[in-house]
């Protein structure tokens, strides 16, 4: 009977230590899942700041070209404002842009029509006289006969 006490004893301890050893595995089974998902989420992470870092980069050498620009307009209009300050540029702009004249001189301006204005005045010419053409010949066409009776 010491025997079979034994023998049970021993079945229920190899029973609990299985039932153990699949609750370890469960558990460490959930933890490898766990952390295969937080490695995920970490890289994914790392990923999506690498590709912000990248981008705001560009947006900031995009930002710096438009800046460098911008102060080289400025410059430029900073110059011109001074050229166009002193006395000498106002009365050049005064003579040749706005057809003005000195105090005792006397300003002659000859108008002569250039080609180009020729040009196309006579090409805007031939075009409306092209669509009037077809067009009218769309009318003309439902007007004479295409065939002639014999």
């Amino acid at each position: 009977m010491a025997n079979a006490n034994y023998m049970n004893l021993k079945t229920r301890v190899q029973k609990q230590q299985k039932k153990n050893n699949r609750k370890v595995r469960v558990y460490h089974s959930f933890l490898t899942i766990v952390l295969l998902l937080v490695i995920f989420q970490i890289s994914y992470s790392a990923l999506l700041n690498f590709a912000k870092i990248v981008v705001y980069q560009a947006k900031i050498s995009k930002a710096q070209e438009l800046y460098d620009q911008a102060e080289s307009r400025n410059t430029h209009l900073k110059n011109e404002i001074q050229n166009f300050s002193s006395m000498y540029k106002v009365e050049e702009i005064a003579r040749n842009n706005l057809k003005m004249a000195a105090k005792d001189e006397v300003l002659i301006i000859i108008n002569q029509p250039k080609e180009e204005d020729e040009d196309k005045k006579q090409s805007l010419n031939d075009s409306i006289l092209t669509f009037f053409e077809n067009f009218t010949s769309k009318f003309n066409n439902d007007l004479t006969p295409d065939k002639t009776i014999d």
